[in-house]
């Protein structure tokens, strides 16, 4: 039985493809070519936004999930993901796959002009077609995740988001993917969530600490809901926090961030 990763991987080609029948390649390309060359792009860095920020909180903008089903269906990218930026998010993750997570590229598309902090495109990259549309909506990072690909994949894939300007944070769940880890690679991500069972534990982001190369900037995904889990993290190594639910679950998303914040740099 396929576990839930190959699942969603296996879609996102077929979706791919139906994409690519929408819009040719060729013309997403030129299209994007003809942006980069007027120059009207806006070059945020993830990566230092994160390095200089005294909580490193990436706010994720995540509608629904596999495992918990809508967390916010009504959750708009106008207001949002706006509050998040207003409310001290160092970066913004947005999710844009809609089968499994109730995303979508207008998400970035209409949180673009209305937000400070750089964009994460957080969606399973296994085409540089999908890079290119991450170009065309104004993100500045993508995600590239080290279950989905094999090496000379992400290592093509790190290269091409290189040569269109965005960066990368590569994920990994296990010391077998550390292996993945190299040129182009930005910052380096340790998902404390099984993609295939959806299991959570923090403790992966402990584990994996002392092995990760010190000269990447390293984030820890998932499962953060206590700002003590980020004083601590900090410690052990870590500079990004990539947060989701535990913001997106409340009545008001930005003021929890603001919240969440505040106990992070001044705790009681």
């Amino acid at each position: 039985m396929k576990d839930i990763l190959e699942q969603i991987v296996a879609d996102k080609r077929i979706e791919v493809a139906q994409q690519k029948e929408m819009l040719p390649a060729s013309e997403l390309y030129s299209q994007v070519e003809r942006m980069m060359a007027d120059g009207n792009y806006s070059r945020l860095s993830m990566r230092a936004s994160l390095a200089q920020s005294a909580s490193g909180i990436i706010a994720e903008f995540k509608r629904k999930s596999p495992s918990k089903g809508w967390i916010k269906e009504e959750g708009r990218p106008d207001v949002i993901p706006p509050s998040y930026s207003a409310n001290g998010a160092s970066a913004i993750s947005i999710l844009t796959d809609e089968k499994y997570f109730g995303g979508s590229m207008d998400f970035v598309r209409i949180a673009r002009p209305d937000v400070a902090c750089p964009i994460l495109r957080k969606d399973f990259i296994i085409d540089e077609y999908q890079l290119f549309q991450a170009r065309s909506i104004g993100a500045n990072a993508v995600l590239l995740i080290a279950a989905d690909l094999s090496k000379s994949e992400c290592s093509h894939l790190a290269r091409m988001a290189h040569e269109l300007e965005l960066e990368t944070l590569l994920e990994v769940h296990s010391e077998s993917e550390l292996e993945y880890v190299g040129d182009n690679i930005d910052m380096v991500g340790v998902n404390n969530r099984n993609l295939g069972t959806f299991h959570t534990d923090v403790a992966n982001s402990y584990r994996l600490a002392s092995l990760l190369p010190k000269d990447y900037l390293l984030v820890s995904e998932s499962g953060i809901s206590n700002p003590q889990t980020v004083r601590e993290l900090r410690e052990a190594g870590f500079r990004g926090f990539l947060i989701g639910e535990t913001f997106m679950k409340t009545p008001d998303p930005g003021e929890a961030l603001k919240e969440f914040i505040k106990n992070v740099e001044s705790p009681l």
